[in-house]
């Protein structure tokens, strides 16, 4: 029997992206919806991000942008980054969220455990969640990270795979018997195409199948709302030419 796992990471409040992929795929159609974390902080829409992520039961795990979030939250005091420019985008996410989308945040954790048990994965996961990599949260993995790094990861993990984010870079591959997925950031890529990204997991007891898809959406929609809130335009820019410019 075959299950569907819609992967997401990255969103970054950028609810106009998350929807344009549920226009796509259908993310209701899903046996399971994971996000592999950073779900705020960048686009504006951050209580509307979270409670797409409640309504689809997604399984999901803190990201970097989320802890400095949550930090926020708890009242300590906001080290990094030092841009005046970034520490407005963290702020202000923390200042919007709603009681609901604070009590989600608060209630992650780093990494996560998804198993498929209809598809005979009995003994070991089927899917284990980090946000950089199963060494470190901050780590990023890219599709040219060396094999080797990835040979050293598979040591650390007993499942059939793994997801990460973190890097905005989609890849797949099989090191070690084991599946490394990064679908790509859902909400702010910096390959220079600004269309959001996901990764569509076929799980049977055979195999594990992986796409990745590039969903174009209303960038202006987010450019207007950065706007509207008086946040930094250099966020606008960056959507719409899918780069990282600071």
């Amino acid at each position: 029997m075959k299950k569907r796992i819609l992967l997401l990471s990255d969103i970054h409040g950028n609810f106009p992206a998350l929807q344009a992929i549920d226009r796509t795929v259908d993310a209701a159609s899903f046996d399971h919806v994971v996000n592999c974390g950073d779900a705020l902080v960048y686009a504006p829409f951050v209580n509307e991000t979270l409670s797409w992520l409640r309504r689809h039961r997604a399984l999901s795990i803190l990201g970097n942008t989320d802890r400095k979030v949550a930090d926020i939250l708890h009242g300590k005091p906001l080290k990094k980054p030092r841009k005046e420019e970034k520490r407005i985008m963290y702020t202000s996410a923390a200042q919007a969220l709603d009681e609901e989308g604070r009590r989600q945040l608060l209630a992650l954790g780093e990494k996560a455990v998804l198993n498929v048990a209809e598809t005979g994965d009995g003994d070991i996961p089927t899917l284990l969640l980090f946000h950089g990599s199963p060494a470190d949260p901050d780590e990023f993995l890219f599709a040219d990270t060396a094999d080797s790094r990835f040979t050293e990861l598979a040591a650390l993990v007993n499942c059939r795979a793994v997801a990460v984010g973190h890097s905005h870079s989609p890849f797949h591959k099989v090191i070690g018997g084991i599946h490394f997925i990064n679908p790509g950031s859902a909400g702010r890529m910096f390959d220079g195409d600004p269309r959001a990204s996901c990764a569509i997991i076929e799980v049977s007891r055979e195999d594990i199948a992986v796409r990745h898809l590039r969903v174009a959406y209303d960038i202006e929609a987010v450019a207007r709302e950065l706007a509207r809130q008086e946040l930094p335009e250099i966020y606008a820019t960056m959507f719409r030419q899918g780069r990282k410019l600071n």
